[in-house]
């Protein structure tokens, strides 16, 4: 994936439709594969519209929580439960972005964002300016006739939120979605995923293994090791880079930190 560093800008573009963000909840959960669990007595709750970030070292169960909260993996035990009910399996209602955009590449930017409306029916006309107003957003309208081998990886992956947002989702799942990034398009990348997030309503929940990250983008972070949820915290606000030095913050970053043996 390329990585070349670019400035990330979100134009003037029609307000995103707001929709009811979901509960999601794991009650005494065991999460993983049947002959591998990975995660054991997972209790823990996102609140509608919330954006939780979860964070933890290679191979501790992040990527597994998320596909169960996308209803790829089966919980083993206990229950896994959306809007106080069972989650089943997957739903448009619940988008999935992962590290690689996994943009069709035989598709333009706006056929690709374009895709899950066809899917799901959407009228030609109104998947056009749904697709055009989200890359407006995230500020590729001048590439949404490109192939995906044509424009960055910082742009892609912008289509990749673009495509993931433009129907209206009531959960956004994200799997380090900007970990193959370099640090300057990383940066960008989630100034514009809070600007586009604004006003949608969308639950989010956000897996990293970047404590900053973390820390920037959650409203609380969740950490993961030894095969559980260890901790859930609340991140201080205002939501500025600046603030990193505000004590609060730097008091959780090393407490974050030190949980997690860095």
């Amino acid at each position: 994936m390329s990585t070349s560093s670019e400035t990330v800008t979100a134009p003037a573009a029609p307000a995103p439709k707001a929709v009811r963000g979901t509960r999601l909840a794991f009650r005494s959960a065991v999460l993983g594969h049947p002959d591998a669990p990975v995660l054991d007595g997972v209790d823990l709750e996102v609140a509608p519209g919330e954006i939780l970030t979860v964070v933890g070292a290679s191979g501790c169960g992040k990527s597994t929580l998320l596909r169960t909260l996308a209803g790829l993996l089966p919980p083993l035990g206990g229950a896994a439960e959306v809007d106080g009910g069972p989650l089943t399996g997957p739903s448009a209602d619940r988008a999935l972005v992962f590290q690689e955009d996994a943009l069709l590449p035989w598709r333009t930017l706006r056929g690709n964002v374009e895709l899950p409306l066809a899917i799901r029916g959407v009228p030609r006309a109104e998947r056009r300016s749904r697709a055009e107003s989200w890359l407006a957003r995230v500020g590729l309208s001048v590439q949404a006739g490109q192939l995906p081998h044509r424009v960055s990886g910082g742009q892609r992956q912008r289509a990749q939120l673009a495509r993931a947002l433009a129907d209206s989702p009531r959960a956004v799942l994200m799997d380090e979605p900007f970990g193959a990034l370099d640090a300057q398009t990383r940066s960008g990348m989630q100034d514009l995923l809070v600007e586009v997030l604004r006003g949608t309503g969308a639950t989010v929940v956000f897996v990293t293994h970047d404590v900053d990250e973390a820390l920037f983008l959650g409203d609380r972070v969740a950490l993961l090791g030894a095969g559980r949820v260890s901790a859930v915290r609340e991140v201080p606000r205002p939501r500025d880079r600046a603030a990193f030095d505000d004590p609060a913050r730097a008091a959780l970053r090393r407490d974050i930190l030190t949980s997690l043996g860095s």
